[in-house]
């Protein structure tokens, strides 16, 4: 009866977390109207097709799809980069001021993104930046949060291992690359999520920071899709769709990671 309880349990709760998804790909392929039938329509239709057509040809998805990819995968390399390093100094590394530079750290989390805006506005304008990949990239590579996460999945890891290669005498970098980081794969997996899917739905500094539609983003490009006296939800509901794939991939390709020993690959 416990184990009954547990999937009937499990089972809700799937489909009210999968449901949004299946609602999304049931407009893409319907015409817009069919949206708010009443009784609602759970059917897929046959104009999928045709709102992909549609959409390609209001935002160009090919344009969008390639400046999201490589903005979001830039982005993620290079802060998953800067995140563990930083995160390696502040767990590993006794220095005067650590504490006091990484609660600082900590406390950037707490003031509103929004009020960094026209901060990083003027500064891009003031490099001649805006409109470009590098203001899309570069603001937010140290992010906090993924850097208080690696620091605390550093904490653990032993630092007798660290001692014992230095002995050895690997260099630092040589500890970093070679011993610290194949036993951060779950972290490292994690992070690298958390950083995709941030820079992948990010919204109010691309639309910000981007004036040309050559360069926008996912985000941006589908609230272009919401006009003042129409909208046509089969083309939002097949933006929409295109746009969890890559989230999805990304995710499936990093899973195993999860459930991989957190000290395997040192202790070998």
């Amino acid at each position: 009866m416990k184990k009954l309880f547990l999937y009937i349990g499990l089972t809700i709760g799937a489909i009210v977390s999968l449901f949004p998804f299946y609602w999304a790909l049931i407009g893409a392929t319907n015409e817009s109207g069919k949206m708010f039938a009443k009784p609602p329509n759970l059917l897929p239709g046959d104009k999928f097709i045709e709102n992909i057509i549609n959409l390609n040809e209001t935002i160009g998805i090919g344009r969008v799809m390639f400046n999201s990819l490589f903005v979001s995968i830039t982005y993620t390399v290079l802060a998953l980069l800067i995140s563990t390093m930083a995160a390696y100094a502040f767990a590993k590394f006794k220095f005067k001021g650590r504490d006091l530079i990484f609660s600082i750290f900590l406390l950037s989390m707490m003031v509103p993104y929004h009020a960094l805006v026209i901060p990083l506005f003027k500064m891009m304008a003031g490099l001649g930046w805006l409109n470009t990949y590098q203001a899309l990239i570069l603001p937010n590579l140290a992010y906090p949060f993924a850097i208080f996460l690696m620091r605390q999945n550093m904490l653990a890891f032993p630092t007798a291992l660290i001692e014992a290669s230095r002995i050895d005498g690997a260099g630092e970098w040589r500890i970093f690359w070679s011993v610290v980081l194949p036993s951060m794969k779950p972290a490292l997996a994690a992070t690298a999520i958390f950083l995709f899917m941030f820079q992948w739905n990010n919204f109010l500094w691309p639309l910000v920071a981007v004036s040309s539609t050559d360069m926008y983003t996912f985000p941006v490009a589908l609230s272009s899709l919401f006009g003042l006296s129409r909208i046509d939800y089969g083309q939002v509901m097949a933006g929409v769709s295109l746009a969890t794939v890559p989230i999805i991939i990304f995710f499936l390709l990093l899973q195993r990671h999860f459930i991989s020993g957190m000290l395997g690959s040192a202790v070998k």
